[in-house]
């Protein structure tokens, strides 16, 4: 079988680049979207202890706070329009979606597929060579498992 890492024929080093600056803009924005999630999140959970925060000033004495709390804060839109999930849907739809659609696109064209071309070659040149630790793959000879013993 043929290693899925190794560029094909007449791709040239200028398209190996350009295809590993595609796929960190990619893995940035999946970062960003990560983020978009941790917001999306953290909001609801901000706005679900509202819940508790109305109660206690309830309880407390402080009827007219709570009532602000749930009237002006609890449920809000957080931009006009829009909670969190919209906001999730619209960046997934809009923006996210496309750009992995044309990164994997780009990736098939160009370079049959193969992902991660310049990450490999990088790998390829970086490693000591004969090292268990700095095998080319997973399957090479004297690649070391976790529970073996250096030799």
């Amino acid at each position: 079988m043929e290693d899925p890492h190794r560029r094909p024929e007449n791709v040239s080093d200028e398209t190996v680049e350009a295809l590993g600056s595609l796929s960190k803009a990619l893995e940035t924005t999946e970062r960003a979207r990560g983020h978009l999630f941790s917001f999306h999140q953290l909001t609801g959970t901000a706005d679900l202890e509202l819940d508790r925060a109305v109660a206690l000033l309830r309880k407390a004495g402080h009827v007219e706070w709570a009532e602000r709390v749930e009237r002006d804060i609890l449920g809000r839109n957080v931009i006009p329009g829009h909670w969190t999930f919209q906001i999730v849907e619209a960046y997934d739809r809009t923006y996210y979606e496309a750009f992995k659609d044309l990164e994997r696109e780009a990736v098939e064209r160009l370079a049959e597929g193969r992902d991660h071309l310049y990450e490999a070659e990088m790998k390829e040149a970086r490693r000591t060579r004969n090292h268990p630790d700095h095998t080319a793959r997973p399957d090479s000879p004297g690649t070391r498992t976790p529970n073996s013993p250096f030799s």
